[in-house]
């Protein structure tokens, strides 16, 4: 089911936002995107060997291209954003991404979106500034539009796995193909911005973590996207900020206040309309699937 793909890969991208977080004291945003990208590339190769009849070879690489240079920035400038923000308002910035899938939908691959749906997509994103309670302070305008562009870029790479989806590319191309555009970029940025900075046995369990949850992540946000109505995906997308929110507390004993607890509360409730306004729009079709 479409939803417990996306429940899935939010709960691994709250993990994947831990290990970014430990870890950016010790690399850059680039460095950070460029490791998570290239642990995807590695482990796709692996699922695509062990794949019967699996090949990377694409008729769509330009699609393949556009998904991967979108989702490299999107990546880099969220994680820039961590680095210069105060953590709640990087990811409150980053989480407009379904506001903007939202409007891309309609746009421009003309899908067709209910009043219950549209409503829990705003409804969540009501929840994520309530949990997060963004703060602006004066010199960080530069990293808040950073930040913000990354949600849009987000929604642009989001749409496009949609249009891979359709042109019927398996989920290990999608993600193989992002992995490797992704390492070549951000790989070329750092190494034009100074050079990679050293990995020891302290910080490399920190990008092995960072790797292998994104990956996963990546995989099971690419089957949401490709096979489920994307606005639907967009919904469920906030509960990573929820996941997010209980490692925070279980890990840094950082306790959330009333308006948190509320934000979290009104989440659940986007994410259980999101699932009703799947529920009616499957019977509308005539295709529901218990």
């Amino acid at each position: 089911m479409t939803s417990s793909w996306m429940l899935v890969a939010g709960l691994l991208f709250a993990a994947a936002g831990v290990f970014v977080k430990l870890g950016a004291t010790d690399f850059t945003a680039a460095e950070l995107t460029f490791y998570r990208s290239l642990f995807t590339v590695v482990l796709a190769a692996g699922l695509v060997l062990g794949t019967p009849g699996g090949t990377v070879r694409t008729p769509h690489f330009g699609a393949h291209l556009l998904r991967g240079i979108m989702g490299a920035l999107s990546l880099l400038g969220f994680y820039y954003a961590i680095t210069k923000l105060p953590l709640s308002t990087a990811q409150t910035l980053n989480y407009t991404s379904p506001i903007f899938i939202a409007i891309g939908t309609t746009l421009v691959l003309g899908e067709r979106f209910t009043v219950p749906l549209l409503g829990a997509i705003i409804l969540g994103f009501v929840g994520v500034a309530m949990l997060l309670q963004p703060n602006f302070q004066v010199g960080t305008e530069g990293p808040a539009v950073i930040g913000l562009f990354s949600g849009v870029l987000a929604a642009w790479a989001f749409l496009s796995i949609r249009t891979l989806g359709r042109l019927g590319e398996p989920d290990y191309r999608v993600v193989f193909w992002f992995g490797l555009i992704a390492t070549v970029f951000a790989g070329a940025w750092q190494l034009a911005s100074g050079g990679f900075n050293a990995v020891r046995w302290q910080n490399a369990w920190l990008l092995t973590g960072l790797g292998v949850s994104g990956f996963l992540a990546q995989l099971a946000l690419t089957r949401a996207y490709r096979t489920g109505n994307t606005l639907v995906v967009g919904a469920y997308s906030y509960s990573a900020v929820l996941f997010a929110s209980v490692a925070t507390v279980v890990i840094w004993d950082d306790r959330p206040g009333w308006l948190e607890w509320g934000g979290m509360a009104v989440i659940v409730a986007s994410g259980l309309l999101a699932m009703r306004a799947e529920r009616m729009a499957k019977l509308v079709e005539g295709g529901f699937d218990n």
